[in-house]
């Protein structure tokens, strides 16, 4: 049996290029619509490059926290199109 947190990092892993979630979203997908704070707990301790972790966002479209920057989550987003260019 697969822990959340393994969930959590599988739905992640699957968000394509240029597309967003919430943490409430992967919450919701990852099968505990009430754990988004936990999503957010288990993607700032995430290091792995092949998990990206900078497409998770706030529901109400603000970008939230990133263990690499905020700036650096915010640049990474724009390179992939997920958001619009400052």
């Amino acid at each position: 049996m697969s822990t959340f947190t393994d969930k959590v990092l599988k739905v992640v892993k699957e968000i394509p290029r240029g597309k967003t979630l919430s943490y409430k979203e992967v919450a919701i997908l990852a099968g505990n619509e009430k754990a988004s704070r936990v999503v957010g707990t288990i993607m700032s301790k995430n290091w792995d490059e092949s998990i990206p972790c900078h497409r998770v966002i706030c529901s109400d479209g603000t970008l939230g926290g990133y263990n690499r920057g905020t700036e650096k989550k915010r640049l990474r987003l724009e390179e992939e199109g997920a958001i619009e260019r400052k």
